[in-house]
């Protein structure tokens, strides 16, 4: 298959892919593709997880306003300084901010946190949640580069019954205001959901495409056992390798990380990942109890590891498959980075 049948698959050919397809000759075509597309830099992002508090009720999430079990947190905002600072002499060029959609951090809070940030000389990807557009826009006119919201799903019958109080119409305007406003846009989905059909996924990817993201985060669905959806099955890793490796195909220059939670399913979730269309990774560069406590799904890795160690041990993981580690801010290719 050419890179122009590629770019014309249509709803029916991604079933196929997503269902039946063998799984390596289709990790094999989507490595390929990344390969002559992006080369073989493989770019990491700093991840600091700031605060567990959360707004919502998801279902399926560890850290939802529902879990009386978990022990909150919240960073100050010279904790979270001093770790961006401590990420930066690690020498990773591109920071991600994640938290639950906690709103003591305010638009006025937020805007100096990243001006301060935005010092260090790095990129900032901002992963917080849904927001109004006069946020969107102070943050961004702040500094901030990237912002991740995840759509999940676009069942809509299928997204109300896992996150309920929420929109779908309402995330969906949220990805339109973050693209419109110039951000490197990130979404996403999860494989593996209750009810969800090889045909939901398919539409979900193409989803994606349509609205024309800059990054795509795909991982498994792993049951949480202090939520509601604690007995169901979940997500599997090939589920969510193929799901990835189609994302690839239909968008060959996007980035797209080889998430932690595919590592929680095998030892080498994420190296799978890597020679299966990926080109990022996001250590966590969150310290001490707070890595542990940011539990979004059970068997997280790395929670009892420095952000040094996990820095040199992703690094040496990706030396051993013959890939670079990138240098840079590693931005969508279609951008010219500040």
């Amino acid at each position: 298959m050419s890179l122009d049948d590629i770019n014309m698959l249509d709803r029916s050919a991604i079933i196929r892919l997503l269902a039946v397809a063998p799984a390596e000759e289709l990790y094999r075509r989507a490595d390929a593709v990344r390969h002559d597309t992006l080369g073989d830099d493989v770019h990491l992002r700093g991840l600091i997880e700031f605060s567990n508090i959360c707004r919502n009720r998801c279902l399926y999430c560890g850290i939802n306003r529902a879990n009386k079990r978990v022990k909150r947190y919240r960073m100050s905002e010279e904790e979270l300084l001093s770790t961006a600072q401590r990420a930066a002499g690690l020498g990773f060029q591109t920071i991600v901010l994640q938290s639950g959609e906690d709103m003591h951090f305010d638009q006025a809070r937020m805007c100096r946190i990243i001006e301060q940030i935005k010092r260090l000389d790095v990129a900032l990807t901002l992963s917080i949640g849904e927001r109004d557009y006069d946020d969107y826009r102070a943050f961004r006119e702040a500094g901030a580069d990237r912002y991740l919201l995840r759509i999940e799903t676009t069942d809509v019958d299928l997204y109300h019954r896992l996150n309920p109080g929420m929109s779908w119409q309402r995330r969906h305007e949220c990805l339109l205001m973050i693209k419109e406003l110039g951000y490197e846009l990130g979404s996403g989905i999860m494989v593996g959901l209750p009810q969800q059909t090889v045909e939901s996924i398919a539409d979900d990817l193409l989803y994606l495409k349509g609205i024309g993201i800059d990054m795509a985060g795909i991982g498994p669905f792993i049951p949480h056992p202090e939520t509601p959806l604690a007995h169901e099955q979940g997500g599997t890793l090939e589920q969510a390798l193929r799901a990835m490796a189609v994302m690839r195909l239909l968008m060959p220059d996007i980035n797209i990380p080889a998430t932690t939670a595919m590592e929680s399913l095998h030892p080498q979730g994420r190296i799978k990942a890597l020679q299966a269309g990926a080109n990022v990774v996001m250590p966590n560069v969150t310290e001490g109890e707070y890595r542990r406590l940011y539990e979004l799904y059970p068997g997280k890795i790395c929670v009892n590891d420095t952000p040094a160690h996990c820095r040199s041990c992703i690094g040496l993981k990706i030396l051993s498959i013959g890939r670079t580690i990138g240098q840079g801010r590693g931005g969508h290719i279609s951008r010219i980075e500040k």
